[in-house]
């Protein structure tokens, strides 16, 4: 199966033991990654019987996630949702699963008291005007939208499977939208045979069913990375975890950053929080409450996450840490461990730790959604030897010979399975845009000299193109700044030397 990989070694292995029939069929651990699928980033894993069943749940999950956007989609003119928005006053036939998404509105706009409303895009659309101009609304507007956002938006009568649509308002479902999809994929997929379990993950939210356990950090909201290394690993199976913040998203006007989560009770953006995680039995919930939790204070967060029983996680905007004690019970080790420091090393050439270098990349976007190319970034010191790899991304042992500048100067020396990015939770970032950050340090956690270093970024498609970029950077102590030229497969890349 040339589009999912084995990652793995077999299930059967891990459960040898005399209780375990001989019979039991060997599954195997097989992925595969797109790009701008809902208009963000798509990994699966499942662990199948074969190459063949992985394949069709590949199929079946795409599928899936494309029935369900044709009728929840918010963007889609064509959806059924947005099409059942344009009508007025008139009861409307609504399949089951719209049905199921705006009960769920109606259940969390009263338990999270408003934070969570469907008419938010009333305030939204204010925010983006304002952005548009570089000027903030005018407190009229602002009020106006509140106005238009506390209005009854719909009536439901379940029992006859109808809703009536009561207002002009502008309605938004993305607070349930991809949760409610992850709950449906996931589940859709388990009940393949041959397929024994599997972990989706639409943008940084993960949904893990079956018999599979996932070890998945958070991304840091200060940070702002794809590969900065969080301070926990959570083991989670049979469970969910959604991250929701401002950091990927927003507003910027006159060089102020607003996020794009607004308060419907006020119409202003949230601004407490700068990331809330929350893991949960059901996709929903967790997706509902991670937004919530932007929106509410801590102290009402943490009153409903005990009354929801679900672990949660919040960054706040001073940097400070909350989180329950269901949190801390789904930790499995620690992350990440302090950098040794060199003590021969004099101090005019020690690192620089107020700084870092970022690298970012936009990968080319093609008609519809599109696989993921393979991906080596890595950093190198002025003798040519690796220093640490920055992200290793493919999909199968036999193809990671075509990263094959990594792959001659790195094969048989480091780990990729411990730089899965599919095991990031995140905030939903745009389709092929991704940052990684060195922090000046290796492999092993040590600190490196300042001095020259070059940043390679090698992308190679399955059967298709191969491309090399490189940059030397000075890392002593003064910022720069680097674009590189793009290409086919990154159309947008820069390397940066700069204070943290």
């Amino acid at each position: 199966m040339r589009n999912l990989s084995y990652l793995l070694l077999t299930a059967s292995v891990l459960f040898l033991s005399a209780s375990v029939s001989t019979n039991t069929p060997e599954t195997n651990i097989y992925s595969s990654s797109f790009e701008n699928v809902l208009g963000t980033s798509f990994d699966l894993k499942v662990k199948a019987v074969s190459e063949t069943v992985a394949d069709q749940a590949e199929a079946a999950a795409l599928a899936e996630i494309d029935r369900l956007s044709a009728i929840l989609s918010s963007y889609d003119a064509n959806s059924e949702f947005s099409r059942w928005q344009k009508t007025q006053n008139k009861s409307i036939n609504t399949s089951p699963e719209l049905m199921q998404v705006f009960q769920l509105f109606d259940t969390w706009k009263q338990k999270t008291t408003g934070a969570l409303d469907p008419a938010v895009g009333a305030a939204i659309d204010v925010w983006k005007k304002a952005a548009k101009l570089n000027q903030k609304p005018d407190h009229q507007s602002i009020h106006e939208a509140v106005l238009a956002i506390q209005k009854p938006h719909w009536t439901l009568d379940a029992a006859e499977g109808t809703a009536t649509h009561l207002s002009n308002t502008s309605l938004v479902l993305n607070s349930f939208t991809k949760s409610y999809i992850l709950e449906m994929v996931a589940a859709r997929l388990v009940a393949i045979p041959g397929i024994t379990g599997v972990a989706v993950n639409i943008g940084g939210d993960i949904c893990i069913k079956g018999n599979l356990e996932e070890k998945v950090t958070v991304a840091d909201p200060i940070a702002q990375s794809d590969n900065i290394a969080a301070q926990d690993i959570l083991h989670l199976s049979n469970k969910t975890i959604a991250t929701s913040a401002n950091y990927k998203r927003g507003f910027s006007i006159n060089g102020e950053w607003f996020s794009h989560i607004i308060d419907p009770r006020n119409g202003m953006p949230a601004n407490q929080v700068l990331s809330a995680t929350v893991i949960a039995d059901r996709a929903t919930d967790a997706g509902a409450l991670a937004t919530a939790f932007n929106v509410l204070t801590p102290v009402e967060s943490a009153a409903l996450a005990e009354s929801e029983q679900v672990a949660y996680q919040l960054v706040l905007a001073d940097g400070s840490i909350l989180s329950n004690e269901l949190w801390h019970n789904l930790i499995g080790e620690p992350a990440s461990k302090p950098a040794t420091p060199n003590a021969s090393v004099a101090k005019d050439k020690e690192w620089d730790k107020n700084f870092e270098v970022a690298v970012n990349f936009e990968l080319a976007r093609f008609e519809g959604r599109f696989r993921r190319p393979f991906i080596a970034v890595w950093v190198e010191d002025s003798k040519k030897n690796t220093v640490k790899t920055l992200a290793l991304w493919y999909n199968k042992p036999r193809w990671l010979p075509d990263l094959k500048e990594w792959y001659r100067k790195n094969n048989g020396r480091y780990s990729p399975e411990t730089k899965d990015i599919a095991t990031i939770s995140s905030a939903t970032r745009p389709a092929g845009s991704y940052t990684l950050k060195w922090d000046g340090k290796t492999e092993d956690g040590r600190w490196v000299e300042a001095g020259n270093y070059t940043i390679y970024i090698e992308a190679a498609r399955e059967h298709g193109t191969y491309q090399l970029m490189k940059q030397e950077v000075v890392c002593k102590g003064k910022a720069q700044d680097f674009n590189l030229p793009g290409n086919i497969e990154v159309t947008t890349a820069s390397v940066a030397y700069k204070k943290k």
